[in-house]
Order: C-alpha cells, then sequence, then structure tokens
C-alpha cells in the first residue's frame, strides 16, 4: 500500500475525555472549533494560514479574542478535521488509501487552496492520488470503497470517475503487462513460481485475476465498475460472466443450494439479483447455464421482476443442454417445463413466430433428453411429485433422441419404488414412458427382475431380448409380433396384463427365455416365445381365485400387446386423459 508523510512535528493532539481536543503547547489556545460532538482548543494562527474558510469565519465574528466556531456540515466529520488540523500545525501526518479522500474532501471544504499557501495540503493530496494511488490496483480499489461515505463531495472532485478510470484500465491491460499485486498472486505457492534452480520465474497470470477482488466492492459501486469495463470493449464475456457468478456468490453464502434457507434483507437481496441479470454479457453461452440456473432460483424465491424472470428463462432455455441434471435439480417441475418448451421451439424472426427445434445439433438434443430422464430420477424421489406432471415434462422430450431408455426407465423405476401406492391404471400410464426395444442389455436384466413392474412390461422385455437373441436377418411382421401367423391364442385382460409378477413367476419366465436363447432354430425361437407368453397366462389363471375361463381370439390381439411398447403407438401411450 501506498502512503504519504506529511509534515514533521511530533503529533501534540490529546484527548480529554471523549468529545474534547487540545494541543499541548505552552501557548494557550484562542480559538474553539466544534466539528459535531468534537470540541477542539486550537491556535488562531498555524490554522487560519492555511485555510481560506476559517479566514472568512474569523472576519465575521466578533467574539473577542477566544473566538468559537461550529462547522457542522465538514466532510468526514471530527477525523477528517483533525487530518487538516495536524497538517496546519505541521505535526506528521501518514496518509494513505484509507484516508485520503477524507483529507481530501475536508480540505476542500477548509479551502486550503495554493492561492492561500504555497505547498498546501489539497496540492499535496492531489499530487498523491495521481502518483501514486491511481496506479495501484488495490489502492485504486480501496479509495473507490471509500468514497461511499462522502458523496456528494468525491463525486464533485472526480475522485470516484478516477478510481473507476484506474480499476477499469487496469483490468483491460493485457495479462503480459500485470505487474501490481493481485489476489490470485497472493494465493500462489512460493514453489511454483521458483525454477529448478530456485530462480523466481515468471507466473502466467489468468485473465480473470482481476474478479475476486472486486468483490469487496458495494453493489453499487461494483454496479459501477463492471459497466465501465464493459463499455471499454477489451474483456471477454466470459471472464465478465466469471466476475458476476464469484460476485454474487461471495454476497449470497446460500446461492445455488437447494433447501438452504437465504437470510437477510429482501430488498437488498432482490436489488443485487437484479443488478447481476442486467450486467450479464449478451454473447451466446458467455456465462455458464448452471449459474443462469441458480439465478433463476434465487429470482423465484425472491419473487424478482418478471421481465427478468423471463430474460433469464430464456437464455437457459436456448442453452439447456450444456445444464447439468444437478444444476436444473433445485428447480421446480413447472419451470423445468417451461424451459423444456423453450428449447423446442426456436425465435425463427424475433417476434412471435417459432417453429419446432429442427436444425438444433442433434448432440444438443441428446444431451437434454438426458439431462430431463436425470432430473426426473431426482424428483421421482419426492413423495409429492404429481405423476401427471412427470409424465408431461418426460412426454415433452419423447420425441428428442436417445442412445438408450436406459435413463427413463432408471426414473420410471425410482417413482414406482418411492409410490408403492399407485394404481394398477397409473403404473400402465407411467410404464408406457418407455420403449422397451430401446433398453441395454443390463436394463433388461434388471426389468426382469423387477417385481414393481407390470407383467405386460416384463413380458415385452423379455420377448424383445429373445427376437434380438434369436434373429440375424428380417422376419415376416406377423412372426416378429411374437405368434405364427394364423394361430390363435386366449384374450388376456387388462387386470391380468396390469398384475405385477411373483418373484417365482419372473425366475421360471427368465429361466425359459435363457433356455430357449440358445437353440439356433429361428423359427422355433419365434414359437417358443408364444409358448412362454401362453404359460405365464396360464399360471395367472391358476392363482386367479373368480377361476374365470379363457377366451380365445385372433393372434392379431396378442401382436398389438407386444407391439404396444414400439415408438410408432408412442403417441397413443402418452396420452393421460
Amino acid at each position: 500500500m501506498k502512503f504519504m508523510k506529511l509534515g514533521s512535528k511530533p503529533d501534540l493532539f490529546q484527548s480529554k475525555g471523549e468529545n474534547l481536543r487540545y494541543v499541548a503547547t505552552d501557548v494557550a489556545a484562542d480559538m474553539i472549533v466544534t466539528v459535531g460532538d468534537v470540541k477542539f482548543f486550537m491556535h488562531k494562527f498555524p490554522l487560519l494560514s492555511k485555510s481560506a474558510r476559517l479566514q472568512k469565519l474569523v472576519a465575521v465574528s466578533d467574539n473577542g479574542n477566544n473566538e468559537e466556531f461550529e462547522i457542522n456540515n465538514i466532510p468526514g466529520g471530527p477525523a477528517a478535521f483533525e487530518i487538516c488540523a495536524k497538517f496546519c500545525y505541521g505535526m506528521t501526518v501518514t496518509l494513505n488509501a484509507y484516508n485520503v479522500v477524507l483529507a481530501r474532501c475536508a480540505a476542500e471544504y477548509l479551502e486550503m487552496y495554493e492561492t492561500v499557501d504555497k505547498g498546501n495540503l489539497v496540492y499535496k493530496i492531489k499530487v498523491f492520488l495521481n502518483s501514486s494511488i491511481f496506479k495501484t490496483w488495490k489502492d485504486s480499489i480501496i479509495v473507490f470503497h471509500s468514497t461511499r461515505s462522502l458523496v456528494p463531495w468525491s463525486e464533485e472532485l472526480k475522485v470516484v470517475s478516477h478510481c473507476l478510470e484506474s480499476i477499469a484500465s487496469k483490468v483491460t491491460v493485457d495479462t503480459s503487462k500485470v505487474e501490481w499485486s493481485y489476489t490470485y498472486n497472493r494465493k500462489k505457492p512460493l514453489n511454483e513460481a521458483l525454477s529448478y534452480d530456485g530462480v523466481r520465474k515468471q507466473v502466467m497470470v489468468p485473465k480473470d485475476w482481476w474478479v475476486e477482488d472486486l468483490c469487496d466492492l458495494s453493489a453499487d459501486l461494483y454496479k459501477r465498475v463492471m459497466i465501465m469495463i464493459k463499455a471499454k470493449g477489451k474483456t471477454s464475456s466470459d471472464v465478465v460472466g466469471e466476475s458476476l457468478r464469484l460476485y454474487v456468490q461471495k454476497r449470497l453464502p446460500w446461492f445455488g443450494k437447494k433447501g438452504v434457507k437465504k437470510d437477510g434483507d429482501d430488498v437488498k437481496i432482490r436489488s443485487l439479483l437484479e443488478m447481476i441479470t442486467e450486467l450479464l454479457p449478451e454473447e451466446k453461452e458467455s456465462v455458464s447455464c448452471g449459474f443462469l440456473v441458480h439465478l433463476l432460483h434465487a429470482c423465484v424465491l425472491l419473487e424478482c421482476g418478471g421481465i427478468r424472470k423471463k430474460e433469464l428463462m430464456r437464455r437457459i432455455g436456448n442453452q439447456l443442454q450444456n445444464a447439468t441434471v444437478s444444476d436444473i435439480a433445485i428447480l421446480d417441475i413447472d419451470l423445468v417445463q417451461e424451459l423444456v418448451a423453450i428449447f423446442m421451439m426456436r425465435d425463427q424472426n424475433g417476434e412471435n413466430e417459432f417453429v419446432e427445434v429442427k436444425h438444433v445439433d442433434a448432440g444438443a438434443k441428446v444431451n437434454v433428453a438426458k439431462i430431463i430422464d436425470g432430473y426426473l430420477a431426482e424428483i421421482a424421489k419426492e413423495p409429492d411429485t404429481s405423476l401427471l406432471k412427470f409424465a408431461d415434462l418426460a412426454d415433452m422430450v419423447s420425441t428428442l433422441p436417445r442412445s438408450t431408455h436406459d435413463g427413463i426407465y432408471r426414473a420410471i423405476d425410482m417413482y414406482l419404488k418411492e409410490h408403492p401406492g399407485i394404481g394398477k391404471s397409473e403404473k400402465k400410464r407411467i410404464c408406457r414412458l418407455m420403449d422397451c426395444r430401446k433398453l441395454s442389455p443390463d436394463a433388461c436384466r434388471h426389468v426382469v427382475q423387477n417385481e414393481r413392474l407390470p407383467l405386460r412390461v416384463v413380458v415385452q422385455v423379455l420377448f424383445f431380448e429373445q427376437l434380438r437373441a434369436t434373429t440375424t436377418g428380417g422376419i415376416a411382421p406377423a412372426t416378429a409380433n411374437g405368434l405364427q401367423p394364423g394361430g390363435s391364442s386366449r384374450t388376456n385382460t387388462e387386470e391380468e396384463w396390469g398384475s405385477v409378477a411373483t418373484s417365482e413367476e419372473l425366475k421360471e419366465l427368465k429361466g425359459e427365455m435363457e433356455k430357449d436363447s440358445g437353440k439356433k432354430n429361428k423359427a422355433k425361437g419365434v414359437v417358443v416365445s408364444k409358448r412362454i407368453l401362453m404359460k405365464v397366462f396360464s399360471s395367472k389363471d391358476k392363482d386367479s381365485d373368480n377361476g374365470s375361463s379363457n377366451t380365445s381370439e385372433s393372434s392379431s390381439t396378442n401382436a398389438e400387446e407386444a407391439k404396444s411398447c414400439t415408438p410408432t403407438s408412442r403417441s397413443r401411450r402418452h396420452s393421460l386423459s
């Protein structure tokens, strides 16, 4: 930190109680100056030789020899007046970044100009500011912070504008020329800055070296600095975004955390969030999607203005593929549905016409489907998650490409596990969200052993697994649906299809499948599929209490059941009405 010493005489100021200050000399005081609630017993000559204002006060006064004056509006109060008084007496005064603005404003108020005395305080402080303070990074920030309590004097004296220019200019300088002290450098271990022979080497300065230091500023000052930095146009938008992210995280410890109670003044926090949102760079993906999501979450908690919330949602929706499950897990399902809707629709001409997302990179679509599958698995653990909203959100991304349906299966299984009381029709609805043919072998093995799933799903997975194992070429459509053309079978009721198989039945069914999958005859493999299906429903008939009789229908009935998991029937199966 830079400093400047003024005067050479010893400091003779002493206190008597809390509200009385005097100079310990043999000469009696002939002037009393009251500043706020503090009385200063002073001598006219040293003060009047430096201050034009005090000269004017004495000139119009008729109080006699022991004159008393009140100065209640001096910027900085008693502390600032004492600095100026010590300078008048020639006593040692040390100015630094913390008190220089205080002294500058008070000296201006007391009119301590060159016209009154050569080398007066105003001139010396100006030289110190321009030659030392404004050339130093940290000192400029400290001085800028101190101006907040000295408005409007610091504004009128252009101290604020000089601070802004100093800080912004240093931020925009090429990193290879950064030589001043900064937070990042102080945190670097010493051994990282030394070469193998112990000689200090040049440390590469990161582009965002300055962001942490600006976190010391209050919100109003930080905003002014960031506006100046952005106006210069020499700082990359991603570094500006990083500065905004770090600032809000420093100010709000609960930021980005789900279930953590917010603390502090809601009005101030709301103002901070709106300021950060306003300062966000316009460049696409200049700010991480996770940061935007956390901003949105905080804005919802604080009930910020609708315009800010709408803007955040637009930006998140347009780069939703860059989010993570942990990012959006803090949002409620209604907000996530809105974000997915924005992703699925893109503004075509900047007005009110929208088109379905047909030209978005395929990788982005895959990522969004994966993210939403993961989000569904997260909210499935919550007891109050509505089945209708769960299914609606899954439907919204059903047209997006997926390499497998393992993610949506995991979410469905988690929902069934956490909501054991849902009915058969609800189970059927939620299971229709996945395509059994797109499950990986590991997922299929899990399905076969999953006692929470309806029997329909288990049978379909087993059938498609066997079909994959026994088919190396094309099969006639009627055969591929699981039955021989012209064959007949019994019709299975909705209660049978929706029932949950016991562990013994699943084990027996799986054993039959594994046994038949080893046979090489493709035609026989398909016949076995029919035999297994018949066996499952025969076992169900034996366990039925009412002993209902079987009904024979054409093979197309079972064929439709086997096809109910295929993509061609998705639009019908996704209906929840």
